[in-house]
């Protein structure tokens, strides 16, 4: 497998003596090694979009400018950070990591990945002790126990490798929540109230019910049957792979997805134009012209993907709960093995993801949902946190209880792939162009053009 390929390629890193720089001395980092090594000059962060950079250049003290065209931040000790920046669709942004991190070990001190980002959907490819492309934090001096102490737990589950040790560590917490047409609401339901509307969404029972009203008066509950799936994709109960498995098993949580969406499909619950996410159809679902109803979205998805959809005035939005808990995403920051800039990842990751008083400073400008237990507990009863993209209404109020619950599905490194492949072949079984068994089939055959690792796919009974 790439990780296994990956822990061969890299094994070498470990022992490689780093070159001088700007900057202090500081432990290598490497396996608890005491020698000492000057900062490097250039710190390379590899990410797939800005979102990281903004939250960076918003509470890091060291920040002193950077390029008008977002490539390089100068810091006030005169070091830069670089920013490779590749898209995170069809795994591109994985490809280019991984090329990257497979010649760590011979690259040159500006040339090494210093800093990467990774994802929910494959955090673990990179947390996997195995592989030892991301540090233990512990090497670089942190504390986990009491750095971040106040983060929600889930999140420091999901950046730990299978012993338990944080390989990784994040801003921000991703509870979803239900975001709907105000119009709407009070034209089927005679009341926008986010209460009374949560009401009517309480549950899966409840909301199928009230999928009926909405169709009675010609609105689609949501844009596509893909809304759904984070639901239910995080109540699976084993991982898609099994450590040293070459296996896909398919969970039944999956398969009652595949099921229910086209139930609702054929029900007239869910506009069939919109096939999936991320395309013209769904954006266009999210104008005021369309016919939706709600979305399923965490935080970031109001901010990076509702609002700039939508083409009317702020207020015409609001939050309420949805159906059920779920998570959706998380940027997740590693220090890459091998890094000749471990003073400056500790100063960052410490910044950007243990100190309260600068993840509140996110939430508020950002309207992110952050990794502080306590600080989003305050967040939910303070008017300064009330959004006026959703007409002065506090959404925190409706993600922190969510938070407080999340339990974060079993990881493997070959999620995002089983996650995006799934849908693809199942979008063709709901739009009536292939048949169930062939769907399957469908999906046999990509998840092993994607992973030639894997040799079996195995299907719920």
């Amino acid at each position: 497998m790439k990780r296994r390929f990956l822990s061969l390629v890299l094994a070498s890193a470990m022992s490689v003596t780093m070159l001088a720089g700007c900057g202090n001395k500081a432990n290598d980092g490497t396996s608890g090694k005491s020698a000492q090594t000057e900062e490097g000059k250039i710190i390379n962060i590899y990410s797939w979009n800005d979102e990281f950079r903004q939250r960076l250049e918003a509470v890091y003290p060291q920040v002193e400018s950077t390029s008008k065209d977002g490539t390089v931040t100068k810091l006030k000790d005169g070091c830069e950070i670089h920013w490779i920046i590749n898209p995170n669709q069809d795994g591109v942004y994985q490809q280019k990591l991984d090329e990257a991190l497979g010649r760590q070990a011979d690259a040159s001190a500006d040339d090494k990945v210093d800093i990467f980002l990774s994802e929910t959907d494959y955090v673990f490819k990179y947390t996997d002790k195995d592989a030892d492309v991301a540090m233990p934090l512990k090497d670089l001096g942190i504390d986990t126990d009491k750095e971040f102490k106040d983060q929600y737990d889930f999140t420091k589950t999901t950046a730990s490798d299978s012993d338990g040790v944080m390989r990784g560590s994040t801003w921000q917490c991703c509870p979803g929540t239900l975001v709907y047409r105000r119009d709407i609401a009070k034209d089927v339901f005679g009341t926008d109230d986010p209460e009374a509307v949560g009401e009517k969404l309480k549950d899966w029972d409840t909301t199928k019910a009230t999928a009926e009203e909405l169709k009675a008066k010609g609105y689609y509950t949501f844009a596509s049957y893909a809304d759904t799936f984070r639901l239910y994709g995080n109540s699976i109960e084993s991982s898609w792979v099994e450590p040293g498995s070459t296996t896909i098993k398919v969970d039944q949580k999956i398969m009652d997805w595949v099921s229910d969406s086209k139930e609702w499909l054929d029900a007239g619950y869910l506009n069939k134009t919109v096939k999936g996410q991320w395309n013209d159809d769904w954006n266009k679902a999210m104008s005021s012209d369309s016919k939706v109803f709600a979305f399923l979205f965490p935080a970031w998805g109001i901010d990076f993907t509702l609002k700039p959809n939508w083409d009317g005035e702020d207020g015409a939005w609001a939050v309420t709960n949805p159906p059920q808990e779920y998570n959706w995403g998380g940027s997740y920051i590693h220090v890459a093995t091998g890094t000749d800039n471990t003073e400056h990842a500790k100063d960052i990751i410490l910044a950007l993801t243990g100190n309260k008083d600068n993840l509140l400073k996110i939430s508020k400008d950002y309207a992110d949902f952050t990794n502080t237990k306590s600080g989003m507990q305050e967040a939910a009863s303070d008017a300064a946190f009330a959004s006026d993209f959703l007409g002065g209404q506090n959404p925190f109020e409706y993600f922190a209880p969510v938070a407080e619950n999340i339990k974060i599905a079993p990881l493997s490194p070959y999620d995002q792939g089983c996650v995006e492949l799934i849908q693809n072949a199942f979008s063709d079984y709901f739009q009536g162009n292939v048949e169930f068994d062939k769907a399957k089939s469908n999906f046999e055959t990509a998840i092993m053009e994607r992973y030639p690792e894997i040799t079996e796919v195995q299907w719920p009974e």
